[in-house]
């Protein structure tokens, strides 16, 4: 991902830029920054713009750009970059333009913090005087004249960017007055719908983020498993029990069946008996009363 970010003195850039850094695995490229490492590393590029800097010179746009070069091809901007402080003209946007495309790389979007200046000079006012209040030292460049002609100059250079980024259909104007987590969402919403970062992106594309994803994944996974084999286990120990219940009511049937066969056979048999004795009773009744006839005759 590689984004520009634009905003005006106190839009809150900065913070947005760092919570991007960190969100995305990214890295910010501050043009500041970026001399000053090439000065201090001895480039060629650095060693060029450090003369023009000792005479009192700007550093001209094509030094900047060779810096910025030389920067996206560390390994650590391989993620991505967001870009703080450059481009500032129209003639640095083209020059961008021209070495991205020549390193095959694109870039995905323009995002512009706009703010109420009016409010946003009230709000500086506000914090000096409280400043002053309790005796605290304020810096030159953060009092309510200075940020008025910096706001001034960011405008003049600026508007012509804006229309640049906005013919190309780049540019994304977020309200920078809203609430700093508010800004935020506002912003991931944005890179979403231009397909700069994937729908389920939530600053685990770094290292970091991906080790604490595993980190938390194999735990999950492990007690799974583990659920897995006892349930086996479970299932195995409850065969047996199965097996021992059914040969239980088996043998219980068995002997239901057995003492009921029993029953009916002793029952049976009484029976029989019991009749066989009634009949030789009456036989032996009636021998008896013929006799007792054949007597009295």
């Amino acid at each position: 991902m590689r984004i520009i970010l634009l905003g005006p003195p106190g839009s809150g850039k900065g913070t947005q830029a760092q919570l991007l850094v960190e969100r995305y695995g990214i890295v910010q490229l501050s043009t500041g920054e970026m001399l000053r490492a090439a000065v201090a590393a001895g480039t060629p590029v650095g060693l060029k713009a450090k003369e023009i800097m000792a005479s009192g010179g700007l550093v001209p746009d094509d030094v900047v750009v060779g810096i910025i070069s030389d920067r996206i091809d560390q390994p650590d901007a391989k993620n991505g970059f967001i870009l703080d402080g450059f481009p500032r003209t129209v003639p640095q946007a083209e020059a961008l333009d021209e070495l991205l495309r020549q390193k095959h790389l694109k870039l995905d979007a323009v995002i512009e913090l706009r703010v109420n200046e009016s409010a946003l000079l009230s709000r500086v006012e506000t914090r000096v005087a409280q400043m002053r209040e309790r005796g605290e030292e304020v810096r030159l460049d953060d009092t309510p004249e200075v940020l008025t002609k910096r706001l001034a100059s960011y405008r003049s250079q600026t508007e012509p960017l804006i229309h640049y980024y906005s013919e190309r259909r780049k540019l994304s104007t977020i309200d920078g007055m809203m609430a700093i987590d508010e800004v935020t969402r506002a912003v991931h919403r944005q890179l979403l719908a231009l397909g700069a970062v994937e729908p389920k992106t939530h600053g685990k594309g770094t290292a970091k983020g991906t080790a604490q994803s595993a980190a938390k994944t194999a735990p999950a996974k492990k007690g799974a498993a583990k659920a897995k084999t006892a349930k086996k286990s479970a299932k195995t120990a409850k065969k047996p029990a199965k097996s021992a219940k059914k040969a239980t009511k088996k043998a219980v049937k068995g002997t239901k069946k057995a003492v009921k066969k029993t029953a009916k056979k002793t029952v049976k048999k009484a029976a029989k008996k019991t009749a066989r004795k009634a009949v030789k009773k009456g036989a032996k009744k009636a021998a008896k009363k013929v006799a007792k006839k054949r007597a009295k005759r």
